[in-house]
């Protein structure tokens, strides 16, 4: 194998905040902390994890690449997610999509499936 997909590295004014944020979405550890970087992931073995890097500057457009959440319970799912200080926003979807989607709260958006428990059997 040529490469394997080690991190996806989201830009943060604040790593440590975002990274609580998604180690509690994820329920995954805090790997590695520093002043301006923080990595969540399932164990130190374990690949991908998401490094949050500190940059200048806030989100001003809509992501280009975004994570997609598969839960158990949609519903419940996105209500947890909400409490932990998502929000819900617009990015032109149609009302009747499937999926839900979310920012975090430094304006990163991302969508919360219906399960995809059905697709495996």
């Amino acid at each position: 194998m040529a490469s394997r997909f080690y991190h996806l590295v989201v830009d943060s004014r604040e790593p440590s905040v975002l990274a609580e944020f998604w180690a509690a979405v994820l329920d995954q550890p805090v790997l590695y902390r520093s002043e301006d970087e923080v990595i969540v992931g399932a164990d130190p073995h374990t690949y991908p994890g998401l490094c949050f890097l500190r940059v200048d500057g806030t989100k001003a457009v809509k992501n280009r690449l975004h994570i997609d959440l598969d839960p158990d319970d949609q519903e419940a799912e996105v209500q947890r997610i909400l409490a932990l200080g998502a929000r819900r926003v617009d990015i032109g979807q149609s009302a009747d999509v499937s999926w839900v989607v979310l920012a975090d709260p430094e304006g990163n958006e991302f969508c919360v499936l219906r399960p995809h428990t059905s697709l495996i059997e």
